[in-house]
């Protein structure tokens, strides 16, 4: 699957501008702030119908204008894709492949599989459980629909059943009958989520694992574990043991919405053990186990996104990422980078067609 070429109208610092791509290697050189992680994130808006890195639709359109279009032309399985996706103030998002609109958004993840590497994923390391659990859904919801349905009525029954509790609190009113049908139904979909999420990290950990070994010549020991009250005990039991909590808290305190990964290297916390290139490395080990559990399960090559990888990366370790891209099929690749000279001369060693887009 390659994009072959992007339009973009009135999309953050863009008017108007647009690219014919390589199928291979494309580079994206220039100065901070002149629009270069901005051509990937429209790029990863064509395949997500949102911003990798402002989910707020709204405050991607150009200042001074009232909308913007995202317009991207792919070839996945010898079949031409046309996407569209337009935003105007106040109106609703549209989605359309190939002039018909989706009526359900979450109907286009994991048309367009890809993979974004950026300095902003250290939000994995440093922020709360809710970064990492959204990362494991949208790396299972890619080759998944039916994961990803699952989710988003868990997500919907979750409101309903806080709302209830909140409910509860304000009006010193009590329905045990109403509270059981929403337990069951967090229950059963989240069970279903809980052994799905289990399953994944069985299959991802040891792709992770040599990814990491690759990229640091296996000098560091790392390891990923997940996280889940579910461990320990059935969610409807759950439930119903911590009432008393819920009802004084107005939400619901146990659930797979609490779950969570842990990141750790020689066996501490990467958080406050790591150095800024071992963070680094391992996040990108994390981002290139994830297209290879995406490419496995999609059957489909993901577009690889790389923004500004090369910095805080001492030599040896850039050496190591770009061999992996060099001796694997790795499909279409986008990178980002402030120092055209460095970029090309790391490209070449690829040996492969590439493009330079000086911003």
């Amino acid at each position: 699957m390659t994009l072959e070429n992007l339009s973009l109208l009135n999309y953050k610092n863009f008017e108007t501008i647009s690219f014919q791509f390589d199928p291979k290697i494309n580079c994206l050189v220039g100065n901070n702030g002149v629009g270069k992680t901005n051509v990937l994130d429209a790029i990863y808006h064509l395949s997500f119908g949102k911003s990798y890195f402002n989910p707020i639709t709204s405050q991607n359109i150009k200042h001074g204008t009232d909308f913007f279009v995202v317009e991207g032309n792919y070839n996945k399985e010898e079949r031409e894709e046309k996407i569209i996706i337009s935003v105007k103030r106040g109106l609703k998002k549209v989605i359309k492949r190939n002039g018909k609109s989706y009526p359900r958004f979450s109907e286009h993840i994991g048309f367009l599989p890809l993979v974004i590497i950026s300095p902003a994923d250290r939000d994995l390391i440093i922020e709360g459980s809710d970064t990492r659990r959204k990362f494991i859904d949208g790396v299972i919801s890619q080759g998944d629909s039916d994961y990803l349905h699952t989710l988003l009525n868990y997500n919907k029954v979750l409101t309903q059943r806080n709302s209830l509790l909140k409910y509860f609190a304000v009006n010193q009113a009590y329905n045990q009958e109403t509270l059981n049908i929403y337990n069951l139904q967090l229950h059963d979909l989240g069970t279903t989520i809980f052994e799905k999420r289990t399953g994944f990290l069985k299959e991802f950990m040891p792709i992770f694992m040599k990814r990491y070994q690759s990229i640091s010549n296996s000098v560091e020991n790392v390891n990923l574990s997940y996280k889940s009250q579910l461990q320990e005990k059935e969610l409807l039991p759950l439930l119903e043991e911590n009432l008393q909590k819920d009802k004084l808290t107005q939400y619901t305190n146990f659930g797979i919405h609490k779950d969570d990964l842990t990141f750790e290297i020689d066996e501490h916390p990467i958080k406050k053990f790591g150095s800024q290139g071992q963070q680094k490395s391992y996040l990108i080990a994390l981002k290139l186990a994830q297209f290879d559990f995406i490419k496995v399960h999609s059957k489909v090559n993901p577009i690889l996104l790389m923004d500004d990888i090369f910095d805080k990366l001492d030599e040896s370790r850039v050496e190591q990422i770009i061999s992996l891209v060099k001796n694997e099929d790795f499909g279409q690749l986008f990178i980002s980078d402030t120092h055209p000279e460095r970029t090309e001369n790391i490209i070449k060693k690829i040996h492969q067609t590439y493009k330079m887009f000086r911003l």
